[in-house]
């Protein structure tokens, strides 16, 4: 019999003696924890609002002001309107401190942090006793707005227990060093910068160093009353804000530092690398993006029993996955679950780019939303040809470069000396385009490594037998080739991309290839649609913009280098688990791609 039931029936027995009765508190269900979280992050957004209030709005204002001189320790009948006791525990101070407490906290607590948590009980919890002693005095207990205030900073108390399992996030844990060391420098330049500035607008003769600078640290905690009590010192209105909005930046950069989360350093180690290897080798023909997943700059996390697996890297507190999960799809959500709970336990925001439909659907059950990023483009080598009058301007293409002496030699990576390898890989790194070495979801990062020896290169040599070109192709399972990196001198022939990847298709059959995957075009679909008879205005419209910043991203134009091949596209899919976080996830991408640097970034972050 269950405890709690023979705990009941004890109780329910009268004058039974030696009989144990037990009282247990029943553990709040899952919806009320949810509730109570959200109704803390709510809390701490309403306090936002009356901080900025107070700042922009002199009634307001002024009620606040009011309110925060008096409070519980004024008698009742001095002040009679106390607005802001209705907003503890963080009472609006008229500054943009306490609005961006407020605003940094609610962000956090929203992310489940559990720092986030204990700040917000040790900010609470004293000012509750506070209430609770102050209105056991009759001077303070006759005002009905200290009750009201003690009653919502105890419904806000009871909801950061309520939902305190909800909070389990960890932060980094350098933060609090971090944290000490960016306070100080902040506190100090922003301090020093507003003293001179407080310095050459104070109005009143005989102010000292000390009461200037005491001026400014409070004045950059209230725009109010706290600085006014500084004799032989007032300054402009428009001086008071300045110093007001440099302490909130120098906050904001404290808060940052103190609640950023973990930074994802772990990377793939031999042993993951040599476990995705086995996954590969029997699931690798399933996903063309497979074989990326061995790059060693992401890290991977295993379904329970091993046969499946999620690569990912932390990219700006973004756990940024790409392409499909690797191994046995029965296994799927064994890895997709673990991947969830990683970033759930670090405050990660996940996300997947490149994922096919088979694996968008799996994802979508464990709670993800699927955007349709675009289409790749896949070759079925046994219905390309040449022939016919809708591959002309291809045929045309290959003969002219064909005739001006071009030549292209296709070998396994491993089937190549090394003196020939190190200058192939010193000529692409001459040929490419920036100092950054672009790509994440499908790039691989490297060429010439040991363990890639069944990857396929493509050398293109000029009439002079001097490299021009080369293209690089990884593994899809055991028939299957994926384009991995292009490079080209820019003073070629034009035209010898499009010579390369057709001698490839021809050549095909030799190397045991049945299928390629091309490049990845990028909402394919809105230019093939926006440009039939009766496309709808959004829709023309939506592709009029993409076609406008083409000219600087080649949108459209790596969609029809594409086409001319007459693949089968494959759409593609980035997954996600809010809305709201698109803007974060598409700024991660951009970095891990190599299209956005970051000044003062590095390579992982």
């Amino acid at each position: 019999m269950p405890a709690q039931q023979s705990a009941l029936i004890d109780a329910q027995v009268p004058g039974q003696r030696g009989t144990r009765r037990e009282f247990q508190m029943p553990a709040p269900s899952p919806r009320l924890r949810a509730a109570a979280a959200s109704t803390t992050v709510w809390y701490l957004r309403l306090i936002a609002v009356v901080n900025v209030l107070a700042v922009v709005s002199l009634p307001f204002r002024e009620e606040v002001h009011e309110h925060n001189t008096s409070k519980l320790f004024t008698p009742h009948q001095a002040h009679p309107h106390h607005v802001g006791a209705f907003f503890t525990p963080y009472l609006a101070t008229g500054g943009l401190v306490s609005a961006t407490l407020a605003i940094f906290l609610m962000l956090v607590m929203r992310r489940r942090k559990r720092a986030a948590w204990v700040t917000n009980m040790l900010l609470a919890a004293p000012l509750l006793l506070v209430y609770v002693l102050g209105l056991t005095q009759d001077r303070y207990a006759d005002h009905v707005f200290n009750w009201v205030s003690a009653a919502l900073t105890a419904l806000f108390v009871a909801a950061l227990l309520i939902g305190r399992r909800e909070f389990n996030a960890v932060g980094d844990p350098s933060n609090p060093k971090l944290a000490l060391a960016v306070g100080a420098g902040a506190l100090l330049a922003t301090g020093g910068l507003g003293t001179l500035l407080v310095h050459a607008t104070n109005k009143l003769p005989g102010a000292g160093l000390t009461d200037e600078i005491f001026y400014t640290y409070l004045r950059g905690i209230s725009v109010g009353i706290f600085a006014d009590r500084i004799d032989h010192v007032h300054a402009p209105r428009w001086t008071d804000i300045t110093v007001n909005i440099l302490l909130a930046a120098a906050f904001c950069l404290v808060l940052y530092a103190c609640f950023r989360s973990p930074r994802g350093r772990r990377l793939l180690t031999a042993e993951d690398e040599e476990k995705l290897r086995a996954l590969l080798d029997k699931h690798g023909a399933r996903d063309s993006l497979g074989y990326f997943a061995l790059r060693r700059d992401k890290a991977a996390v295993f379904s329970p029993t091993g046969k499946a697996a999620v690569t990912y890297r932390v990219v700006g507190a973004v756990s940024l996955a790409s392409g499909d999960p690797i191994g046995d799809p029965e296994a799927w959500p064994g890895a997709i679950d673990a991947w969830l709970a990683e970033a759930r336990s670090h405050a990660w925001t996940p996300a997947v780019m490149g994922a096919s439909e088979e694996a968008g659907t799996i994802y979508a059950r464990h709670g993800l939303d699927a955007l349709e990023l675009g289409d790749e483009a896949i070759v079925d080598i046994a219905d390309f040809t040449l022939e016919g009058r809708a591959m002309r301007v291809v045929r045309q293409a290959h003969n002219r470069v064909k005739r001006a002496g071009y030549t292209v030699r296709v070998r396994r990576h491993e089937d190549i000396p090394a003196e020939e390898m190190a200058l192939l890989i010193e000529r692409a790194d001459d040929w490419r385009d920036g100092a950054t070495e672009r790509g994440f979801s499908m790039a691989l990062g490297r060429l010439g490594d040991a363990g890639d020896g069944r990857c396929v290169m493509l050398e293109c040599r000029d009439a002079n037998d001097e490299p021009r070109a080369l293209l690089s192709f990884v593994p899809w399972g055991e028939n299957g080739l994926s384009l991995d990196l292009m490079r080209r001198d820019r003073d070629c022939e034009n035209g010898l991309m499009e010579y390369m990847v057709v001698e490839l298709l021809l050549q095909a059959k030799e190397l045991g290839v049945q299928r390629v995957s091309l490049n990845f075009a990028m909402f394919r679909s809105v230019f093939e649609r926006g440009a039939r008879l009766g496309a709808g205005p959004v829709l023309r419209l939506w592709r009029s913009t993409l076609t406008f910043f083409s000219r600087w991203w080649q949108i459209e134009s790596l969609y029809r280098a594409n086409a001319k091949y007459r693949p089968v596209w494959e759409p593609r899919f980035l997954l996600f688990a809010k809305s709201s976080d698109i803007p974060r996830i598409g700024l991660a991408s951009a970095r891990a791609e190599g299209f956005l640097t970051l000044p003062g970034m590095g390579e992982r972050s």
